[in-house]
Formats: structure tokens, sequence, C-alpha cells
């Protein structure tokens, strides 16, 4: 045989094997989603996932990957694009080579705004109180304005009511006129920060006395 023949002859072997092998994948392929089930994609880890830290676009890209898998094998939860990873967060360290599963993720808490408290155990309590004319004629009061809260008894029968000073310089947390006019009477509900007994004193001294009276820059 010539050498063009022989060329021609090795072609015609190498288009038959190339055949036979298309067939032969192309039934391994059939024979596996008869068997196993139809593949679809699934997200693998890629490289390690840090537990705490919400997933990026860039994380997305370096981390996880897609592959293509048999029905029958994907797990429960487990991912089918990467984008569904995005801006959740894992709970815990992720190792490559392992499925992404929806479980694994957690969506980030909003960071909460630390409260701001009353230092030495106060609390706000709304108090009726007179006198408050001048602190309203300059218009809204500045949060943490300190007053001194007066107490003014009713006079009693072995003598006159007396006058004192039942909570000084304590924090004026808000202040608003009650009713129509109030303003100009000085009659106002005073939001003040108290501690625990001195707002039981003022409570009490509600009922009782003839006036509290808010004296600013105590």
């Amino acid at each position: 045989m010539s050498r063009r023949g022989r060329a021609v002859a090795f072609l015609l072997l190498a288009a038959l094997a190339a055949t036979a092998a298309a067939a032969i994948a192309d039934g391994y392929g059939a024979s596996v989603t008869s068997g196993y089930g139809p593949l679809r994609p699934v997200v693998v880890i890629a490289s390690r996932l840090s537990a705490g830290r919400p997933l990026s676009a860039r994380d997305l890209e370096a981390a996880l990957a897609v592959r293509r898998v048999p029905q029958r094998f994907v797990p429960a939860g487990a991912l089918a694009s990467p984008a569904e990873a995005l801006g959740l967060v894992p709970q815990s360290e992720l190792g490559r080579g392992s499925y992404l599963l929806a479980g694994q993720l957690a969506v980030p808490h909003p960071k909460s705004e630390p409260r701001r408290g009353l230092p030495g155990g106060r609390r706000p309590v709304e108090i009726a109180v007179g006198g408050a004319g001048v602190l309203l004629a300059a218009g809204p009061v500045p949060g943490g304005t300190r007053v001194d809260v007066v107490v003014t008894a009713e006079p009693q029968a072995a003598g006159p009511g007396r006058t004192y000073v039942a909570a000084p310089a304590v924090p004026l947390l808000a202040l608003r006129p009650e009713g129509e006019g109030a303003a100009g009477s000085g009659v106002a509900a005073a939001t003040l920060g108290l501690t625990r007994r001195q707002a039981l004193r003022l409570i009490a001294a509600e009922s009782f006395a003839r006036k509290i009276t808010l004296l600013p820059g105590g």
C-alpha cells in the first residue's frame, strides 16, 4: 500500500474511533440519566468561607463554583446559583469541596444603635409642674437641662405649709404646656430623669402638695 493510501486509511480509522467514543459517551450519559435522574446545577464551595461575614459579589466569584450532578445526589437545600447566597452570612466556617446549603446561611441582623440610658439608675418620669413659664418662653428646652424640683406643701392646722427641694439638679428631658394658654400660666408636664426614690416622692407630692415648681439652673 502506498504512503498516501496508508494516510487515508489512518484518517478513516481515527474518524471511526471518534464516532465510537462519542456514541459510548452518549450511551453512558443516557445510562447515568436514566439510572440517577437528570443533571442539575449545584453550588460547590471552591475555597473556605469564614463565619459571620455577609457574602459579597467578590466572594461569590472567588469562592463558589457551579457543578452539574445527578438529581439524586443533590442534598436538600443545596443552592443552584451563587447569586442566591449574595448578602447572606455563613453561620459557621465552611470548607472547600462541599455543597453550599441554604441552612448554612442566615440573613444578617441589622446593627442596632446602643441604647442611651440615664446615668445613676435614673428613669424618665412625667410630673405636672408649675413655674415653667420662664423655661417655655425661650422655646423647646434642651434635653438634659438641670433643674431643681421644689415642692410647696399645703398649710396645716399646726402651722403654714413648707417649701423644700424634693429633687435637686435633676435632668429635664422634656417640657410641654398643658392645655390652651398653659404656657402663659407656666403649668406644664415635665419629663424628668429621676431615681426611684425621687420618683416616688414626687408622685406622692402630686396628690398632697399645693404646687410643684421647677427652678432652672440647678
